[in-house]
């Protein structure tokens, strides 16, 4: 390992500190998976490896799956119950013609996976279809303000027998100057969530307090909770409650619609929402982003672009003031909105917007990670678009519309409920 050590992390057990220094969008460390499956059968395939090869399969490797931290005397209650019943369920699925395991190394096994289990998605990052352990990976602590993030990069999987394949992998990605002798660190939750609600999170998820700087001094916490300024003043606190507890109401109204794909109604209730939301919370107001970001995303799906475009350049703009500048969610948020404008025909916002997402991404993806490659094309395409705007816009305009008449315009794909947030998950 270039970049890395593993060290005792005061109050956090081991970590990993920098031994040399790094910029933004520096990889850190890649690794591939020790074992990654669908969901249900991650247990199995890690102790099939650990019989065939042993506990360390790299020398890149730093740690052992014995030494990673398990929190299983942590789990109480129901989780418990769970807990059991899944230890016995795979000891009776395991083949009895296969090496025995004791139901402490099979308690120490699920555990890990409940703690270190890292999400798969697909080619293009868009969907969770598996889970992944990473050893390396599990040693990097936690910070809601993280210096790191971490992406999965599918690699190269249809050039096996040539020069050009490549593992898929994780990497460590620097969001930004480290130092030597500092530790790196990524978030397992999203920051978009009060400080209150990440510990909360964090400690039934993971079994620990976080202590970092923001949740201390709750950073953003009042930000993320505002009331409106209009004509100067600022809108009485006990209004912004009520606009508070009516937008949490409607939340569960338009997720359950949502789940179960009525997006009219979806629709209807961000609509209804949004207008009670109007100049009452503040643009960086959590609840108010959240229907923005719902409804951009599925007025996308239903092409109704000109109107998606202005609620996901609303949500861009308030997730600037909350997010790291170089944050991954930020850039995919840019993205979705760069491109909305785009479909609406709002060339000059549209190529502004891909460009910029394209910078963050550079940074959190990487060059050949398959979406900066596909947002490169994209910025490519709209430059190209912009010029062609900008010496005549009837003409551009002319052409777009029969671009679109000779070839319709097919239904966006459906918005999905988890975007690219949960890095880690339970089970």
């Amino acid at each position: 390992m270039e970049f890395v050590e593993v060290f005792d992390s005061p109050g956090k057990g081991r970590g990993l500190r920098a031994t040399k220094e790094a910029w933004a969008g520096d990889v850190l460390f890649a690794e591939a998976p020790f074992a990654s499956v669908v969901f249900d059968s991650l247990a199995a395939r890690i102790l099939w490896r650990l019989d065939k090869e042993g506990s360390v399969v790299s020398d890149m490797q730093l740690t052992t799956l014995d030494e990673l931290e398990d929190h299983i005397y942590d789990i109480t209650g129901d989780d418990l119950k769970d807990f059991k019943v899944d230890i016995h369920n795979f000891l009776d699925f395991w083949p009895r013609s296969s090496k025995p395991h004791t139901v402490d190394s099979v308690s120490h096994i699920l555990g890990v996976i409940n703690c270190n289990g890292f999400v798969v998605s697909d080619q293009r990052g868009l969907h969770a279809v598996a889970v992944g352990l990473f050893p390396n990976l599990c040693l990097v602590n936690h910070d809601c303000w993280p210096n790191c993030t971490v992406i999965l990069n599918n690699g190269n999987q249809s050039a096996v027998d040539t020069m050009y394949h490549s593992q898929k992998r994780i990497e460590l990605r620097a969001l930004g100057k480290i130092s030597p002798g500092e530790e790196v660190t990524v978030s397992y939750v999203d920051y978009l969530n009060l400080s209150e609600d990440r510990r909360r999170m964090l400690k039934q998820q993971y079994f620990f307090d976080c202590t970092c700087e923001h949740c201390t001094n709750k950073t953003k916490d009042d930000l993320k909770m505002a009331g409106a300024v209009v004509d100067g003043e600022k809108v009485p606190e006990e209004k912004v409650k009520e606009i508070t507890e009516y937008s949490r109401t409607m939340l569960e109204k338009m997720e359950k619609a949502r789940i179960e794909a009525n997006y009219n109604e979806v629709v209807k209730i961000c609509r209804e929402c949004v207008e009670k939301q109007e100049n009452v919370l503040a643009d960086t107001h959590i609840y108010q982003l959240r229907m923005w970001c719902t409804l951009s995303e599925v007025l996308s799906y239903l092409q109704f672009f000109e109107e998606a475009s202005t609620y996901a350049r609303k949500m861009v703009e308030g997730y600037l003031k909350l997010y790291h500048p170089n944050n991954a969610q930020l850039g995919m948020a840019t993205m979705r909105a760069g491109v909305t404008h785009w479909q609406a025909g709002l060339i000059e916002v549209g190529h502004g917007m891909i460009c910029k997402a394209y910078a963050i991404l550079m940074i959190t993806h990487g060059p050949t990670h398959p979406i900066t490659k596909d947002l490169e094309a994209m910025r490519v395409q709209t430059e190209m678009e912009l010029r062609m705007f900008k010496q005549n816009e009837y003409v551009y305009h002319s052409m777009r519309e029969a671009a679109l008449q000779n070839q319709p315009m097919k239904m966006m794909a459906e918005p999905v409920a988890e975007s690219i947030k949960g890095l880690f998950r339970r089970k």
